[in-house]
């Protein structure tokens, strides 16, 4: 397994203020060479390049140093990089944790964290909801790690803890409730460490609001809607915390019930990937199988940015990623979980063959997408 190393933030010389890199690095397995001196490696290949966008990724460096002990390099955000839209805003997610944590910094008050606490309605909660497979508890499990590196200051390290909420439900008569209380203490106990930033991620938290609205409806029994109520109760006590944060995914939002959502201090929507989005995991997917030389021979692809510096002008060099882009334009409308299964359903219908080239790939790709919405015509039709 590679060893992940810390995220460094670079500093690049521009034009008025310098943008902020964030960088992840991936030590290769069996390398014995120190964290500090891959960082120097690291930053020396950041400043001869002068990268100041993100969504880039090195697998081949020009210094020994780093073929030797690095797997891969990626920028993976920066303040100039251009968002998709409505992106989640990490400040908003942060601004309630620093709330509760000035009552703990400033001067110190009997009964202050109670005061603010009634006065500013922070329940430090995330509600992602959107279609399925578009992302959502990844994106969750992604803001985790944002908010403990960007909070390292003041928590020493993340804690990320996972509640299936099919799993809160027993078969036995009044055993739910117990099953939450239990769960919940011991996720008290993780809180109770003053240096945790504690993450409880409810995945499809809809199937807890279906069974609060079929109780109500009287075709649910009452041990259901206690459990519902168990897990509002506990989260309404937990939240008190500085230092927890509440992560819940829906992928149907028209059921969840009121009493969710407004308990959620960000409620986003998270649609099919863009375009663009769709273009940057169909270039990494052609990348690992031509690593894996599945692909052959290696040809280089241009990625977005490049793409735009040269005008979308049609030559020898951009030909194939200009076709991969009209791939990815026509791929809207399908989910991140289908966009990773496509290459490999390309590969398996209309390659069939050890290796093939990238032209021949792109052809299979575009076939394999034809089909997806040709397969989705005829399921919605039955």
């Amino acid at each position: 397994m590679d060893e992940a190393v810390d995220d460094l933030k670079q500093a690049l010389p521009c034009v008025g203020e310098s943008p902020t890199v964030h960088v992840e690095v991936h030590q290769r397995s069996g390398s014995t060479a120190k964290k500090e001196d891959i960082k120097l490696s690291v930053r020396k290949l950041l400043n001869r390049h002068n990268i100041v966008f993100g969504d880039y990724t090195w697998t081949e460096f020009d210094e020994p140093f780093l073929t030797r002990n690095v797997q891969s390099v990626s920028i993976v955000d920066t303040e100039l990089k251009a968002k998709d839209p409505q992106p989640i805003d990490l400040s908003r997610g942060t601004v309630a944790l620093h709330i509760f944590q000035l009552n703990e910094d400033g001067p110190s008050t009997e009964n202050l964290e109670e005061e603010t606490e009634n006065i500013i309605a922070a329940n430090h909660w995330v509600l992602p909801a959107g279609p399925p497979g578009t992302g959502k508890t990844s994106l969750c499990k992604a803001l985790a790690q944002k908010l403990t590196i960007r909070l390292s200051s003041r928590y020493r390290y993340g804690q990320l803890i996972e509640i299936n909420s099919h799993s809160l439900f027993s078969k036995w008569f009044s055993e739910s409730g117990k099953l939450v209380t239990r769960m919940f203490q011991k996720i008290q106990d993780l809180i109770d460490d003053k240096d945790a930033l504690v993450f409880v991620l409810i995945d499809e938290v809809e199937s807890l609001t279906a069974a609060r609205n079929a109780c109500r409806a009287g075709t649910e029994p009452s041990d259901a809607i206690r459990v519902v109520n168990a897990v509002l109760t506990q989260i309404d006590q937990i939240k008190r915390h500085s230092n927890v944060v509440i992560l819940t995914t829906s992928n149907i939002t028209e059921r969840i019930d009121v009493a969710f959502v407004d308990r959620a201090d960000i409620r986003q929507y998270i649609g099919p990937p863009s375009a663009a989005a769709i273009f940057r995991i169909y270039l990494s997917c052609l990348q690992e199988l031509m690593r894996c030389q599945i692909i052959y021979p290696r040809q280089q692809l241009l990625t977005l940015r490049e793409l735009e510096m040269i005008g979308f002008v049609e030559n020898n060099v951009s030909k194939l990623s200009l076709l991969l882009s009209e791939i990815s334009r026509r791929s809207e409308g399908l989910s991140g979980r289908v966009l990773r299964k496509l290459p490999f359903l390309a590969h398996a219908l209309y390659v069939q063959a050890p290796t093939i080239t990238i032209e021949g790939f792109l052809q299979a790709l575009s076939l394999a997408v034809d089909k997806q919405f040709e397969d989705r015509k005829k399921l919605s039709c039955v």
